[in-house]
């Protein structure tokens, strides 16, 4: 029997819209970090976001470090991490010299447990400790419930770098994914909802902190014939080529988040009658539905996702576990974490399905049906 084609978690969708726009930028002359095309993708994302100032970089990591570095943090305070989330986020607060202290999650959407992370931010006050940020992570394309945390951070006094990377076209009350923070970031990795191949954009209503981190994007150069530096820099900022991409990818964005729409229907109507099955987030209005993500109770399902996930990668299909908490981490085993349970739960029942808005009928009709042969194996 031939091998059969693998179907990805979540691959690149592109085409001939973005092809034509990287020719375009190419035959302009402009192959650098900086041009016409950046410059446009930077006012394209900020007016689909509702913010008034954006950054364009070569990652959503760069973002997230700029952003707590224009927020001020650095050594000798702490920064409140979901727990549940990529090591991108708690990563970037090591960069500036901070600690990361984690929270876990609201089990019914990953996000971060906001009722849980009022109370560590009372007891690090209590016991003297400097909070230099909050990072809330909207994950797998959900919003952080944040009317409340809003309410803490602002009766706190504490700023609030928003990890959207994964999260561009959600929304939250009708209001956009990226704007909630004093700094909102965005990936534009190969697997995110658009990309440039490698790329991330930091958002802000403040004009002063995109200007600020625009100066330490470009190695801190101050305008002058020589090379001129007057702080530490980074060189963070995106290509024109691949802000080019960007743009085509952005024009779609309505399209490729309503065929990832489309498939989290498919599968919620998929395990509706298993028992012991639930989709992470089903219902919520805002979403994007970046990734697919089924929770399993073994109890009452009589299988685990572990089985579901072997079941499907010998049919040559992808899937993964939810995100592995950053308390479970090697890097992190000795960091201070307030947990529940609920992401040690989140990483042992979760699966991810493969969610992207690329595959096409017959790919999902291939998925459908190894689902269903194992659901009646299993019955």
């Amino acid at each position: 029997m031939p091998m059969r084609a693998p179907i990805y978690l979540s691959p690149p969708d592109v085409g001939p819209a973005e092809e034509a726009a990287v020719l375009r930028a190419l035959r302009s002359g402009w192959a650098t970090p900086f041009g016409p095309e950046v410059d446009a993708f930077e006012q394209e994302v900020a007016q689909r976001v509702g913010v008034p100032y954006a950054l364009a970089l070569n990652s959503g990591t760069a973002a997230l470090h700029l952003g707590l570095l224009s927020c001020g943090v650095g050594p000798g305070e702490v920064v409140l991490v979901p727990t549940v989330t990529f090591v991108a986020t708690a990563n970037a607060v090591l960069y500036t010299g901070a600690t990361p202290v984690f929270v876990d999650c609201d089990l019914a959407t990953g996000n971060v447990d906001v009722g849980l992370l009022s109370e560590v931010v009372a007891d690090l006050r209590r016991a003297g400790r400097r909070i230099g940020a909050v990072m809330p992570v909207d994950m797998f394309g959900s919003c952080v419930d944040y009317d409340p945390l809003l309410d803490l951070c602002r009766e706190a006094e504490l700023r609030i770098v928003e990890d959207s990377a994964e999260a561009l076209g959600s929304t939250y009350r009708g209001r956009c994914a990226g704007s909630f923070g004093d700094a909102g970031v965005f990936s534009f990795s190969h697997n995110k909802m658009i990309t440039t191949s490698g790329g991330g954009m930091l958002l802000s209503h403040d004009e002063q902190l995109i200007a600020q981190a625009r100066h330490r994007a470009n190695q801190a150069r101050i305008p002058a014939q020589h090379h001129e530096h007057d702080e530490v820099g980074f060189n963070y900022r995106l290509s024109n080529i691949l802000a080019a991409m960007g743009r085509a990818q952005l024009a779609r964005l309505d399209e490729m988040t309503a065929r990832r729409r489309r498939l989290r229907e498919h599968y919620s109507k998929l395990f509706a009658s298993v028992d012991g099955v639930e989709v992470l987030s089903e219902g919520d209005p805002g979403t994007n539905c970046w990734l697919t993500v089924i929770v399993v109770d073994p109890k009452l399902s009589g299988w685990h996702a572990a089985d579901l996930a072997q079941h499907l990668a010998q049919a040559a299909i992808e899937t993964r576990p939810a995100w592995k908490p950053m308390h479970r981490q090697p890097l992190f085993a000795t960091a201070e974490a307030r947990l529940t349970g609920a992401a040690d739960r989140l990483f042992a029942q979760g699966l991810t399905l493969p969610s992207g808005s690329s595959l096409d009928d017959l790919q999902i009709d291939r998925i459908t049906a190894e689902v269903q042969g194992f659901l009646h194996q299993h019955s």
